[in-house]
């Protein structure tokens, strides 16, 4: 059983940057970690995930709507990923939720495993 502890949400102003972490304990394998929201009122969608590619190592993958502002890494020595977040705007508002699965072609939301969230807050 995978557990993921988020940390590092708050509240920034529009432009501002916040750097999100994620504590695994448990086996992940290579796999699938990534990061995932949801807006009040809102689905739960995706906002980034590092992928392991064999023998070329780790990608990142971003979903459209974040791509050029956040950046993605793992450090598997802590067994931690990070989600540097730059130049926040208000619709980023929402909790953020650590996601790992063991499977590597995971898509969208569909991940096994997901931390209890931690909020972050960009005000215009």
């Amino acid at each position: 059983q995978v557990q993921l502890v988020e940390s590092g949400g708050g509240l920034v102003q529009a432009g501002g940057s916040l750097r999100l972490s994620c504590a695994a304990s448990g086996r992940i394998g290579p796999g699938t970690m990534g990061w995932c929201r949801q807006a009040p009122g809102k689905e739960r969608e995706f906002v980034a995930a590092i992928r392991w590619s064999g023998g070329k190592g780790y990608y990142a993958d971003y979903a459209e709507y974040v791509k050029g502002r956040f950046t993605i890494s793992r450090d598997n020595a802590k067994n931690t990923m990070y989600l540097q977040m730059d130049s926040l705007k208000p619709e980023d508002t929402a909790l953020y939720y650590c996601v790992a699965d063991s499977r590597l072609g995971v898509t969208g939301t569909d991940f096994g495993s997901w931390g209890q969230g931690t909020q972050v807050t960009v005000s215009s």
